[in-house]
């Protein structure tokens, strides 16, 4: 939208921009899909949504679905899936935000076939309706009955600047990614929602109970066979360092880049950086990768880090020591990423050049780490025991 018309379009009632949208999309054609299928035999029954980042809603709701007492949908609005991850019911945000019917179309249908509902980075699951308002819409959804939780995906609940206290290589202190004003304002008030309802509330990785200290873990989960190895890496002479990033601000390229592409010119590495490559894909990538460069200015890890590891490739990046020890702590054994702030990328590379038996042992162990807890068991029991069967 223009910038003129978008300053426009916000001076509207939300009554007006919802009538003005709708009779468009009823022009255009534009009608919601059905809901899915539900097994209401089933004693619980969840759905999930509206974001499914990196697919994890949908995975979370086929884990739960493993114990035969779960039947679960995930919703998603296809603004918020652009990689296409897979999805049970999908909506364009524009009829989630401005169709009144479909609005109560939604409630109608939490209320008679669904005993829980997950709600997602603070997202409004039943989009536009009170204005996004998310306490009038999580008491009218407890009032038809319905057990409602809610999980935490990163910057939905992340305070930018308890982070940037943290961290020396935040992204947040600067403005060069969003401005941290901004954002620190909505998620303070994320927090405040989630300190004031106290409903059943989880977060996708361990860096995140700095922010909600009383939060369950419920870890990202990745299909571990297709990720298996089936070679050794540091076995060619010039060791193969891949780095794929989502975003590119956010993971620290523009500082690690240069380092690397130092080392590639040396002779010491092939240097290999690679954007936009569909997540189906990807699996062939990390075959053919002895190291990947994750991510530098967080702290945490997440689905590529898990993928990384589950391919018995050599993760290195920035971990935090707090999220090193929650993990390690609830896993048993050693996390298997090699840790480098920005400042020691390059001695970090040197060192595995060297020592390739060391490192080759330290990435043997991802596979087991992932299996232990990213796979699944992890999450789907973090479900039942804090939200699904909890009284």
């Amino acid at each position: 939208m223009h910038p003129l018309a978008e300053r426009l379009w916000h001076t509207v009632p939300k009554i007006g921009q919802d009538l003005v949208a709708s009779s468009i999309d009823r022009l255009r054609g534009v009608t919601p899909p059905p809901f899915p299928t539900i097994q209401s035999e089933k004693p619980i029954r969840l759905m999930v949504g509206p974001v499914n980042y990196a697919g994890q809603g949908f995975r979370w709701c086929r884990i739960a679905e493993t114990t035969g007492k779960v039947s679960a949908t995930n919703f998603v609005h296809v603004e918020n899936n652009p990689l296409g991850y897979p999805a049970d019911y999908t909506l364009t945000w524009r009829t989630a935000e401005h169709s009144r019917a479909w609005q109560k179309s939604i409630l109608q249908e939490l209320s008679q076939n669904y005993t829980h509902v997950l709600i997602e980075a603070c997202f409004p699951i039943l989009g536009g309706r009170y204005s996004g308002d998310m306490r009038r819409q999580i008491a009218e959804m407890q009032e038809a009955g319905l057990r409602v939780g809610i999980v935490g995906h990163g910057n939905d609940v992340r305070l930018p600047s308890r982070h940037a206290a943290r961290e020396k290589w935040s992204p947040f202190h600067t403005d060069e990614w969003v401005p941290p004003e901004r954002l620190e304002s909505v998620v303070a008030a994320n927090l405040e929602l989630i300190e004031e309802l106290r409903l059943p509330t989880f977060v996708s990785t361990a860096g995140l109970l700095v922010d909600i200290p009383w939060a369950h873990l419920l870890p990202v989960i990745i299909d571990q066979d297709r990720w298996a190895p089936h070679t050794q890496p540091l076995l060619r002479d010039r060791i193969r360092v891949v780095h794929a990033p989502t975003n590119p601000i956010a993971k620290g390229t523009t500082f690690i880049a240069p380092i690397a592409r130092k080392l590639h010119d040396e002779g010491l590495i092939e240097y290999v950086e690679l954007q936009g490559i569909p997540n189906d894909q990807m699996p062939s990538v990390f075959a053919e990768a002895d190291v990947v460069l994750d991510q530098f200015r967080g702290g945490d890890y997440g689905v590529a880090a898990c993928e990384t590891m589950a391919s018995g490739r050599i993760v290195v990046a920035h971990i935090d020591d707090q999220v090193r020890g929650e993990v390690e702590r609830r896993a048993g054994m050693p996390l298997p990423i090699v840790s480098a702030t920005i400042d020691r990328v390059e001695e970090v590379i040197r060192d595995i050049a060297r020592n390739r038996a060391h490192y080759q042992s330290v990435a043997a162990q991802g596979p087991r780490f992932v299996a232990t807890l990213h796979s699944g068991n992890y999450s789907r029991d973090a479900l039942m025991r804090h939200f699904l069967e909890a009284e």
